[in-house]
């Protein structure tokens, strides 16, 4: 595997003349392949430089803007087939977050009780700082009404994983961050629409109640599957009992929907019922592929590291898919919405630091809480967008501001560990060994 990493480094030098060679004459034959086949030979080379490694999936995650811009049209349609399907956005969207679920674990919310002020500073930080700086940039530089909406979207989300890996490289504070990181998706489905009605609902239209149902859908049932399946993994005999009667009730209750339970419920039930009932399938649904999942991972131990590999692919499709839908725009707000993520994820990292040293917290902490402010949950905000059915519009400000939070926060967090809080407990060598290389 390593000297085929360093293969494809080597292609990426040949794809790089080819691509200058071809813009120097004009032909398109020639650069476009050559800018895609850079943009992959890089991604997988960089995995042959041991301190350009953490960057690799945000090289894919650029690898998949440039596919996009370049080929739209295979990343619209195959075929009959929309890649912008409803159902296909959730279910991709789910996978992603119970991916990402899966290095969280009931224990994470033990931290509550221990760092609740720190909690408290950084869940109304984020849910602050964020979504208004959000709604200042959409006033300064006039984006469309749903691109502007798409920008308080990515700011009113909760945070994701990405933080606890930079507070992880920072070495600062890890159960803070887990905590906050928690708690945020939980309340998400709350916070996130209100946000959205306050600031948005004049941008496009936002009903509360669908919204919050989306992201329970997107984010609660993914997560609370990935935490089933660790509950089961050191539950008693009569816990993991009880969790096989519920699921086994479930799978009833699927059986009979897929039998003609659904059309009966359709015809003589009130509309405002029906959304409950799908909601509450979807729970359902969690449970019973919580413990189809826990079963395989018995029969395949591999199984929990490799997830993330699909939840990075999931995201790479959500980028390949939304640049290609919203190509002609970016064409034209680009650079404005590159340079809107640069400005909002720096006033993230700021204020979330500063003010959080203003409430009193260690630096530390601070340091944690800066990651939590201003690293988003970009799935979620694609995920959302895809639900709408304006992957290329609203769902545009995700698909820039990733990548773009992956590289400044591996930056900051490099760096933040190269300028260690003093701790005269902890050994001098332990403060200044290398940074762990950590996916992103």
């Amino acid at each position: 595997m390593e000297n085929f990493r360093k293969i494809c480094l080597g292609l990426s030098g040949l794809c790089l003349l080819l691509l200058l060679v071809g813009l120097v004459l004009g032909q398109t034959m020639l650069w476009q392949p050559a800018a895609v086949g850079l943009s992959v030979s890089l991604a997988i080379g960089l995995g042959a430089v041991p301190a350009l490694k953490g960057f690799q999936y945000t090289a894919w995650i650029i690898t998949a803007v440039v596919a996009g811009m370049i080929y739209p049209a295979a990343f619209l349609k195959w075929g009959d087939f929309d890649l912008r399907n409803k159902w296909l956005i959730l279910i991709v969207i789910q996978l992603v977050i119970f991916g990402m679920g899966l290095h969280m674990g009931i224990k994470d919310f033990a931290g509550l009780k221990k760092s609740w002020r720190g909690v408290l500073i950084g869940l109304l930080c984020h849910f602050s700082i964020m979504p208004l700086v959000g709604l200042l940039l959409t006033k300064v530089f006039y984006f469309e009404p749903e691109i502007a909406a798409g920008i308080i979207l990515i700011g009113s989300c909760s945070s994701g994983l990405a933080s606890n890996v930079m507070v992880f490289i920072a070495r600062a504070n890890m159960v803070l961050s887990v905590t906050v990181t928690a708690m945020a998706t939980l309340v998400a489905p709350f916070i996130t629409p209100l946000l959205m009605k306050l600031l948005a609902g004049t941008l496009i239209q936002i009903s509360f109640l669908d919204m919050m149902a989306e992201i329970i859908k997107i984010v609660i049932v993914p997560i609370g599957a990935a935490l089933l399946h660790d509950y089961l993994k050191n539950a008693s005999a009569s816990g993991k009992r009880k969790v096989y009667l519920i699921t086994g009730a479930c799978s009833i209750w699927f059986a009979v929907l897929a039998f003609g339970g659904w059309q009966y419920l359709e015809a003589n039930t009130a509309p405002t019922v029906l959304p409950i009932v799908e909601l509450l399938s979807f729970m359902a649904g969690a449970a019973v592929v919580s413990v189809i999942y826990h079963w395989l991972t018995l029969q395949f131990p591999k199984l929990d590291s490799i997830m993330p590999l699909f939840s990075m692919f999931g995201i790479v499709y959500f980028t390949t898919v939304t640049t290609a839908a919203g190509r002609e725009n970016l064409l034209q707000v680009g650079f404005l919405l590159f340079l809107a993520s640069v400005i909002h994820n720096g006033a993230g990292y700021f204020f979330g630091y500063w003010l959080s040293r203003f409430f009193g917290l260690d630096k530390n902490s601070a340091r944690t809480v800066a990651f939590e402010v201003g690293l988003q949950n970009g799935g979620m905000a694609s995920g959302l967008a895809g639900t709408m059915g304006k992957l290329g519009t609203v769902g545009l400000a995700a698909a820039v501001f990733s990548p773009w939070m992956n590289i400044s926060g591996s930056i900051l967090a490099n760096y933040w560990r190269r300028k260690p809080v003093l701790d005269a407990n902890e050994p001098a060598e332990k403060r200044l060994e290398p940074a762990p290389q950590v996916p992103v």
